[in-house]
């Protein structure tokens, strides 16, 4: 196995082991544990699907139940477009962390919102900012995302909007409005389809519309964050990750970040964390059995080859549309399920990847069963 002039060589048993620990999936629940209380809050909890954020909480032993939203979170457009669940109290340090690092960055983000800004001279962070206080003025009580877009329309003018044709309707695009509401001092309303956006109590005036690029994140940290959780990774795939330039997220790689090897290929790693990365290990046995949500953290590294070697998963486990839970135990990814609900009823449809044992298919037995409470039914 090659190794790095400062070489750690990490076999992928150790690192899966690693992230179980490290994103409090081995923890078990307790019913006085804050709600709140989940390291992987420290970077955000993708909301998609019904069993989003709140399940991923569950799994990591905090007790919280499908549709009874905790007055301790918040839920914001955030990631990669994506509706995000923080600790509340953090609100104001996200903002600050998910702005756009620069213009070329900004442009990445809003993807073909870009062109007509650029044609018209308009740069896109200030695209952006431009959106978030018009939100800011026009946003007084909850709003349903079709009316915001509505008035959005109505006051942004011509680069801003585009005529959609799936929509049969000139709005605005998708990404520029998505991005810019937690700027602008929204929150999404959690378990509203279609969306709800409301203000976000006690939002800083100051905040709203400062996008000008800093090489400060504050001390939300979102590279810093993304190694801890989903190390070691590479610059790109840190990246990726984040929906960001590589070479934006290499100027604000961490100053304790170390060289390791993974199975020989070269990734990087927080110094503070080598301790724990040295101390995981493979479970004897089955280990902790956990039915994942289909955007659950530890599905999101973008080192796919090392949460899945057998790359004949990957378009199972990964597709564009419609994907499913993934399967933990023994700290490695063993098959798939997919919810089926009837009535009050909640059954799953499972694909073993490998044979199960008997003790195997009794912890996703009570996994299951566990997902049934968590959603307020019965297991079928």
């Amino acid at each position: 196995m090659a190794t790095t002039s400062h070489g750690l060589p990490v076999d992928r048993s150790r690192v899966l082991a690693y992230r179980v620990h490290a994103q409090e999936l081995d923890r078990a629940p307790r019913a006085d544990r804050a709600v709140d209380d989940a390291a992987i809050l420290d970077l955000g909890v993708q909301d998609t699907g019904p069993d989003g954020a709140l399940w991923a909480l569950a799994v990591r032993g905090v007790p919280v139940r499908a549709h009874a939203w905790p007055d301790e979170l918040a839920l914001a457009w955030t990631l990669r477009g994506a509706p995000h669940a923080y600790r509340r109290r953090d609100l104001p340090t996200v903002e600050r962390a998910v702005r756009p690092y620069s213009d070329a960055d900004a442009a990445r983000r809003v993807v073909n919102a870009a062109r007509p800004l650029k044609a018209e001279g308009i740069p896109v962070t200030r695209a952006l900012a431009e959106t978030a206080r018009t939100m800011h003025r026009v946003v007084r009580d909850p709003v349903s995302k079709g009316a915001l877009s509505t008035r959005m329309t109505a006051e942004m003018p011509e680069p801003y909007v585009r005529w959609c044709e799936p929509c049969g309707a000139t709005h605005m695009y998708e990404l520029t409005f998505r991005l810019a509401a937690l700027h602008a001092g929204l929150e999404l309303e959690p378990s509203t389809s279609p969306p709800v956006l409301r203000p976000i109590p006690g939002w800083p005036a100051d905040h709203v519309g400062d996008l000008e690029p800093s090489s400060d994140d504050g001390a939300f940290d979102l590279v810093r964050g993304t190694l801890h959780l989903l190390g070691p990774l590479d610059h790109k795939q840190v990246a990726t990750f984040l929906d960001a330039p590589v070479r934006e997220v290499t100027a604000r790689w961490p100053d304790d970040a170390v060289p390791v090897d993974v199975e020989g290929a070269p990734r990087w790693f927080l110094e503070p964390d080598l301790a724990a990365l040295r101390a995981a290990a493979p479970p004897a046995g089955r280990g902790v059995v956990r039915l994942l949500g289909p955007y659950d953290l530890f599905l999101q590294g973008r080192d796919r080859d090392v949460l899945v070697p057998d790359v004949s998963r990957h378009k199972g486990l990964w597709p564009t549309l419609g994907r499913p839970g993934a399967v933990l135990a023994g700290g490695e990814l063993v098959g798939t399920w997919r919810p089926r609900a009837t009535g009050d009823r909640l059954a799953l449809e499972l694909d073993e990847w490998v044979p199960w044992d008997r003790a195997t298919r009794a912890a996703v037995e009570e996994q299951h069963e566990r997902l049934a409470e968590f959603r307020g039914v019965r297991p079928a």
